[in-house]
């Protein structure tokens, strides 16, 4: 029995130390490709071009995106506690990645054959739409990883939701929750 116990105990440290090597060499070979993440603190979203009439309506929009960033002191605290409990309810916690989130949507992934949850937290997120492409692959995963590490040493929790939900698409050409907001109601 505990022969057994020792082949298990050492199983699973060489494979840790496999993980983290690979890891490692993941890191050392996409990290001078990243992009810096100092361009996300003077951001300039695409807004659509706005025609309004001399009494100041709104007669056309232009633009394939409907957007309106704003700031995060103006986010209303109840949807910022509503999307942190659908999306990343640990984003408090966390560092830019949340390790058991992507271990339950890879052993998903496993078992079931096809994506069912996701394992990206909002830094994730972040990385993603304003850096990378929707591809879905390994190196673009890993990528999006270092991306969200480099954010959460460089910006704030309150600068990283601002970039969130001011990029995220919420239907009928809305982009952002006051876009959504205007569209909506």
């Amino acid at each position: 029995m505990i022969r057994l116990l020792k082949f298990f105990w050492w199983s699973f440290l060489a494979v840790f130390c496999g993980l983290l090597l690979v890891l490692s060499g993941a890191f050392l070979y996409l990290s001078p490709s990243l992009p810096s993440v100092d361009a996300l603190r003077s951001v300039e979203l695409q807004i659509p071009l706005r025609v309004f009439s001399s009494d100041g309506k709104l007669i056309a929009e232009f633009g394939e995106m409907r957007r309106s960033p704003i700031k995060f002191a103006e986010i209303p605290p109840h949807f910022i506690q509503a999307l942190l409990s659908a999306e990343d309810d640990n984003f408090e916690n966390h560092y830019g990645v949340d390790p058991s989130s992507l271990m339950r949507a890879a052993s998903q992934l496993v078992r079931s054959g096809h994506i069912q949850t996701g394992g990206s937290t909002i830094t994730m997120q972040v990385a993603k739409n304003y850096f990378l492409t929707s591809e879905r692959s390994f190196s673009r995963k890993i990528t999006e990883i270092l991306l969200a590490l480099q954010i959460e040493r460089q910006l704030t929790k309150d600068e990283i939701l601002e970039l969130y939900v001011n990029k995220i698409y919420l239907g009928n050409r809305a982009y952002g929750i006051e876009a959504a907001a205007q569209v909506y109601y």
